[in-house]
């Protein structure tokens, strides 16, 4: 008997279940047992084949089980859905390296982290900005710009966009600088400032000299503080559970240092035949195995069966002790308490459908989208048109968690000739962020384009035109409901549809689209309503203006008596309206 992992299929092939065994024909055997759970049993009603692969250890099967279950994703498995990713710092593979905070990982770019709590990365790449000037805009450094951004400006960017700020040679070196820092290479950083600073003062260069010495002093004392906070304390993850099948909220507590820095929250809906310890036994592996972050501790609500092989595993994985505990007493016990505590609420909040606060919107909307803050304000703009005619755009606002009317803005588009929506998007942005710019106004924490990559672009090639950098722009296109975050258009957020997040990206799309359209059908009608008007012989544009703002609609006008349309427009103008459409009714008949 050895051990190895099954895989259950479907009678096309794909993989439904994958499982580990320490002896595989007696664990296969057991799910046919009269006694298994609703979900085994399901498994076993839709199989048709078994698979499986053996192995040397039981090391080697629970590192191959976890390699499968994420490969394959089964559906009768239990997948980690993480409602919160963290974050990597991504660093670009250009000509002028750019650092961004991203959420999600595309093969073949250089990543660090991840990070938590989910604002260290973009304090990181702040800290960055300012000592390195390796700067995250979105301008195309390949072409030759006639003048730097703000960036350049403030002193966060070495302005590679324009010719003669920098050198190729400066600005490699100092992307070289933020890779030693990013990578925890400090001493060496740190020894290489120090020299280029004395080769500096002994050419004379004293003001370079002096940036390398400032540079130095920053990294020394970085590389202080994390000495003193790796000797505060331990790291401790804290997994709690609450459970009614087929319902399911975790909370996973990150404390660091003896201070709780971040909370992740995990849900499913699907757990019939719930076990917590096969449940916990799940989480485990798929949490930490090749996580680049694993705690000194690890305490879970339920002891798994492979206890001592996860500690062995992981330690080997970390390169020091890994203790997994299911506290009983005391301080640890009261705060796994506390934890199960957070883990009920999460349920509740899910589950019994509470509206979450405005924070933990803006919060959630940070998290999802990647954005360096939570948004406060968010302008969304939408095109209206039929055939290219009677082009219109609306702008709403959202803003504290609520719809802001009064600063709703309506847009009637000038320069577009034709059906091209990129245009007129190009132009409506254009109007209203030059505007802004122009008032030094603050701009948005968010705009966000009614659309899907076509938009999105049109509207960060007018931020760019007007010098607008690192605005935080998005769009959400019909139908799929994906975001698409700009900077990340590779990648884009797709949220389950239960989501609070896309609840309000929805809700503000469509509050954009229902303005647009309104505006749209008003502009419609009321230019149907002029050209019908000026077929009167003696009714000119100022009589057509009159009677618009007295009655409003077409249909109004043609029911109203000659006494009342006299009292507006004039006696004579009265008749020849009335008698104008007797004509036509008389035409049609």
């Amino acid at each position: 008997m050895r051990p190895g992992v099954y895989l259950w299929k479907d009678a096309e092939g794909a993989v439904l279940y994958v499982g580990k065994a320490k002896q595989l024909r007696a664990r296969v055997r057991n799910y046919f047992a009269e006694d298994r759970n609703p979900r085994l049993t399901k498994l076993v009603a839709v199989a048709a084949d078994i698979d499986y692969i053996l192995v040397d250890n039981e090391k080697e099967a629970l590192a191959l089980e976890n390699n499968l279950i994420k490969q394959y994703k089964p559906r009768f498995n239990i997948l980690l859905r993480d409602d919160k990713t963290y974050p990597c710092i991504r660093v670009t593979h250009e000509k002028y390296p750019r650092v961004y905070v991203t959420r999600r990982l595309i093969k073949g770019q250089t990543y660090y982290g991840p990070f938590f709590p989910g604002n260290l990365a973009h304090r990181l790449v702040d800290f960055i900005h300012r000592t390195f000037k390796v700067p995250s805009c979105r301008i195309d450094l390949e072409r030759t710009h006639t003048h730097p951004c703000l960036e350049f400006h403030i002193q966060r960017c070495h302005g590679p966009c324009v010719q003669g700020l920098t050198t190729d040679e400066h600005y490699a070196s100092a992307v070289a600088d933020m890779r030693l820092f990013l990578d925890g290479k400090s001493r060496d950083l740190a020894c290489g400032l120090k020299q280029r600073m004395e080769t500096a003062s002994e050419n004379l260069e004293f003001e370079r000299a002096a940036a390398l010495r400032d540079l130095l002093t920053t990294v020394e004392e970085m590389e202080e503080r994390q000495k003193m906070a790796a000797a505060t304390g331990d790291n401790t993850d804290i997994m709690a559970l609450h459970a009614e099948p087929p319902l399911v909220a975790v909370n996973l507590f990150h404390l660091r240092n003896g201070r709780i820095v971040d909370r992740r929250e995990f849900f499913w809906e699907d757990q019939q035949g719930f076990d917590a310890a096969e449940f916990t036994s799940a989480l485990l592996t798929q949490l930490y195995f090749g996580a680049r972050q694993i705690p000194d501790h690890i305490h879970i609500p339920a002891d798994v069966d492979d206890h001592a092989l996860f500690e062995e595993l992981l330690s080997e994985q970390r390169g020091r002790k890994v203790r997994i505990h299911t506290p009983q007493r005391g301080e640890k016990k009261a705060m796994l308490a506390l934890v199960e505590t957070n883990a009920k609420h999460s349920f509740e909040a899910r589950f019994r459908v509470m509206a979450p606060s405005q924070g933990a919107i803006k919060d959630a909307l940070q998290d999802a989208l990647n954005l360096e803050a939570a948004p406060e304000r968010i302008e969304c703009f939408d095109i209206s048109h039929i055939q290219g005619t009677d082009k219109v755009a609306s702008m709403v606002v959202w803003e504290k968690g609520r719809m802001k009317k009064a600063d709703y803005r309506k847009f009637i588009i000038r320069t577009v000739e034709g059906n091209d929506d990129f245009a007129s998007m190009r132009e409506v942005v254009t109007r209203r962020y030059e505007r802004l710019r122009d008032e030094n106004a603050r701009m948005p924490g968010l705009v966000l384009i009614d659309g899907g990559l076509g938009q999105l672009h049109a509207a960060a090639g007018a931020l760019e035109a007007l010098g607008i950098t690192n605005q935080p722009l998005a769009s959400i296109a019909k139908r799929e409901e994906i975001i698409y975050v700009y900077g990340q258009e590779d990648d884009p957020v797709i949220l389950y549809r239960h989501s609070p997040v896309l609840h309000v990206v929805q809700q503000i799309r469509d509050e954009a689209h229902r303005f647009a359209v309104t505006f749209h059908r008003q502009r419609r009608d009321s230019s149907r309503l002029r050209s019908e008007l000026l077929d009167v012989k003696g009714v000119g544009p100022g009589t057509v203006r009159k009677l618009l703002r007295a009655l409003g609609s077409l249909s109004a006008i043609k029911a109203a008596r000659e006494e009342e349309l006299a009292r507006v427009v004039g006696l004579a103008a009265a008749r020849k309206i009335k008698e104008h459409y007797r004509e036509d009714a008389a035409a049609v008949s």
